[in-house]
């Protein structure tokens, strides 16, 4: 495969990369820098395209990596690629939790689009579908057509929408009709499920504890981890992406000398032990659990669960619950086998059908929106 600069040298055509490394964005070093973009979407664009994707870059996307590069072809089409550097090799081996992520971008995308009145026509995979790692052919052709076609709804709710990552108020139950209206009100495409009984809530806070302890407890998926680790608010604000330690406690211990990335390496740690104590408080306050399958684990159906997650976490936000996505025990590396059979026998995601998102859900407080790359045009 040719580098990011080759590969994006596209004689007359205008490429924009919503995902690179810091020699494609002007970054500053004040802390707001990082949080930019959820300001910053969807003002001064004349063109639709952009308009669009300066809310597509704000879609839940696994580790935070926003692995999604965008080439403009003439003034009504454009072609998305994933960026080869911003994949997960460790737990995510075939790139299936990152196809999602893409699908939850391109979703995003489309409702963004319809604010303008546009409809943007997805065409997946134009040259093929790679089967078990993503290439270099692009990931979605896109047509942007003004139609004045009906917005949706659920758009109002995206500068809100958050993977919320605290602990749940445990006090406030989730009722059974807020998960049936979170399932069913969606507009959802894929076979989607839930529960709130207090018995399945607490086997699945036990599963989803003991796949993180695998995550957590394996060298080489743990330093994945760490390597996308930003501590404090310049490692932030510098970069943009992965997994942000920010907050007063973890700032002085980054300080101090006891939150580095050898600390967090060293199971017996001050700093791990304080990161998995914060993890399991998250995973055993979950107040109920949801969950989407499709018929296989084919590309199209990894696109179409990130499009249908990403208006599960919209509708979650209409609806006043948190949700935060529970990936360990879906992933597909062997140390965690057996805990990715448990959970698709327990949800019957049997004969070819693949569980593509687990998460929690809850009541929490507000918290901030992660960190993103600003949308920057570049004519190559």
């Amino acid at each position: 495969m040719a580098s990011r600069r080759g590969f994006l040298r596209i004689v007359g055509s205008s490429a924009v990369v919503l995902a690179a490394g810091g020699t494609w964005f002007s970054m500053t070093r004040e802390p707001k820098a990082a949080l930019a973009p959820w300001a910053l979407a969807g003002q001064g664009y004349a063109d639709p395209r952009l308009f669009a994707f300066s809310y597509g870059i704000l879609a839940p996307n696994p580790h935070n990596r926003q692995p999604w590069m965008v080439d403009l072809v003439g003034d009504k089409e454009a072609v998305l690629y994933c960026d080869p550097e911003r994949l997960l090799p460790e737990t995510d081996p075939f790139n299936r939790q990152i196809t999602v992520g893409l699908g939850c971008f391109l979703e995003l995308t489309r409702l963004a689009a319809l604010e303008r009145g546009v409809d943007m026509k997805v065409t997946p995979f134009p040259d093929g579908a790679p089967e078990s790692h993503l290439d270099g052919r692009p990931v979605a052709h896109l047509s942007f057509q003004e139609t004045g076609v009906a917005k949706d709804p659920l758009f109002e709710s995206v500068l809100s929408r958050r993977s919320n990552k605290e602990p749940y108020d445990m006090s406030q139950t989730v009722s059974p009709q807020s998960l049936s209206a979170l399932l069913t009100e969606a507009g959802l495409t894929l076979e989607a499920a839930g529960t709130v009984d207090p018995q399945e809530v607490d086997a699945l806070r036990e599963l989803a504890w003991r796949a993180y302890l695998i995550e957590m407890t394996t060298p080489r998926t743990l330093q994945e981890s760490i390597d996308l680790m930003r501590f404090g608010k310049n490692e932030i604000n510098a970069n943009p992406d992965g997994i942000d330690l920010g907050g007063p406690m973890l700032e002085a211990m980054a300080r101090t000398g006891l939150l580095t990335e050898e600390t967090m390496a060293d199971t017996q740690s001050t700093a791990f032990k304080t990161g998995s104590d914060m993890y399991g408080k998250m995973i055993r306050s979950a107040m109920g659990h949801v969950w989407l399958i499709t018929p296989d684990n084919s590309r199209l159906h990894q696109l179409e669960a990130g499009a249908n997650w990403l208006r599960l976490n919209l509708k979650a936000t209409q609806l006043g619950l948190a949700i935060h996505p529970l990936s360990q025990a879906l992933q597909e590396y062997p140390e965690m086998a057996d805990l990715y059979e448990e959970i698709h026998a327990r949800f019957g995601a049997t004969g070819g059908k693949t569980v593509q998102m687990f998460a929690r859900i809850g009541y929490g407080k507000e918290v901030a929106p992660k960190p993103r790359w600003k949308l920057e045009t570049r004519l190559i």
